[in-house]
């Protein structure tokens, strides 16, 4: 990492108005304790940084991207989206509400390749119907071919006379990233508020949530790590990426800080069966939170992230005076898409009181 001192939250939030920004969510998001579950588990007191309280169709951590990615499609002159990831994308399903509200039109091409059993309307792609998303189904993997198709399509419109603005990882991803400089700036001035101190901070990220939040880190010189719980493998070096990520929404902020792969706190190891595979862990995560503070988490990403910090907590990664801080990135619709998998997977339903 550049060795630059660090700024005031001040200074960050400043830096932020350097970019367009069109306002879509409900900011700042909750702050809040988990003391049933911190008992339960035995060790530190955990925090939750409420993200999938954000609005805007059920919410969830897209939402900080889309105020970024509006703006900066706005100030291009465009008057419409393609957007793609798999048919359960909690990603579009937020893009198509951002684009509702904007009045742009927004096609989405989404992929069943990840996707258990027949493609049904429910959960998130429910959603996206409601939305007014025209949609297209397709058999190509996220990543690389898919990024191929949506491109074919926005070329398409461009053919059209449109002017789209489109998925492409390249230019899209440090834009997305920038709405995540917020929460980390939210996280520190709620931590100071409360008089705690966090140890560390967990989200599930393989991209533009985790690059955000660690360029927010090293601007404000937070000690604490986020740690990234990737929700699958791309075919590339994910920590160098988020770090390239980073360094592009900090030129794009006129902010001296540069990350490097060795700066970015990343594990592949919850990931569970696969991508789009809920894990046992996950499931096991799920019931406890909800059981224990009556918040929900989904089963692909915000599931296994949690089950991560549950599996650090019980191995005594930490000890019990100390504050462990959990964002939680939304993606609840996706329950209503797996409640077949979800009632046969969490064990030990509760008996009647008698």
């Amino acid at each position: 990492m550049s060795k630059h001192r660090s700024f005031s939250t001040n200074a960050v939030w400043q830096a932020l108005d350097h970019v367009p920004r069109f306002a879509l969510g409900h900011l700042p998001t909750p702050f809040e304790p988990l003391y049933r579950l911190s008992e339960e588990l035995g060790g530190p007191t955990i925090w939750i940084k409420r993200d999938d309280c954000t609005g805007l169709a059920f919410g969830g951590n897209k939402t900080r991207h889309n105020e970024y990615l509006l703006g900066q499609a706005l100030a291009e002159g465009a008057d419409c989206f393609v957007w793609g990831a798999g048919v359960q994308s909690n990603n579009c399903r937020q893009t198509v509400a951002a684009c509702a509200k904007a009045g742009l039109p927004c096609h989405l091409v989404l992929t069943r390749a990840h996707h258990q059993g027949e493609v049904e309307f429910q959960g998130n792609l429910l959603l996206d119907h409601l939305l007014g998303a025209s949609i297209e189904i397709v058999d190509a993997p996220i990543g690389p071919e898919l990024d191929d198709l949506i491109d074919a399509r926005a070329g398409q419109l461009r053919e059209q006379g449109r002017q789209p603005f489109f998925w492409n990882r390249f230019s899209v991803k440090a834009i997305a990233a920038i709405g995540y400089v917020p929460c980390l700036l939210e996280i520190v001035e709620q931590s100071r508020a409360t008089a705690i101190e966090p140890a560390a901070i967990y989200v599930s990220s393989a991209g533009s949530t985790g690059s955000g939040l660690a360029l927010g880190a090293a601007a404000v010189g937070l000690r604490a790590p986020v740690r990234n719980i990737a929700p699958l493998v791309w075919p590339w070096d994910t920590a160098e990426d988020m770090a390239n990520i980073a360094n592009d929404a900090a030129e794009r902020l006129r902010l001296p800080h540069r990350l490097d792969a060795s700066d970015i706190n990343l594990t592949e190891d919850y990931i569970g069966p696969d991508y789009g595979v809920p894990s046992d862990a996950g499931l096991e995560a799920i019931r406890l939170l909800a059981r224990t503070e009556s918040i929900l988490l989904d089963p692909i990403y915000s599931g296994k992230a949690f089950a991560a910090l549950i599996d650090h907590v019980r191995r005594g990664g930490f000890s019990a005076n100390e504050h462990v801080v959990f964002i939680h990135t939304g993606g609840l619709p996706a329950l209503f898409a797996m409640n077949d998998t979800l009632t046969s997977g969490i064990p030990g339903q509760p008996s009647p009181i008698e």
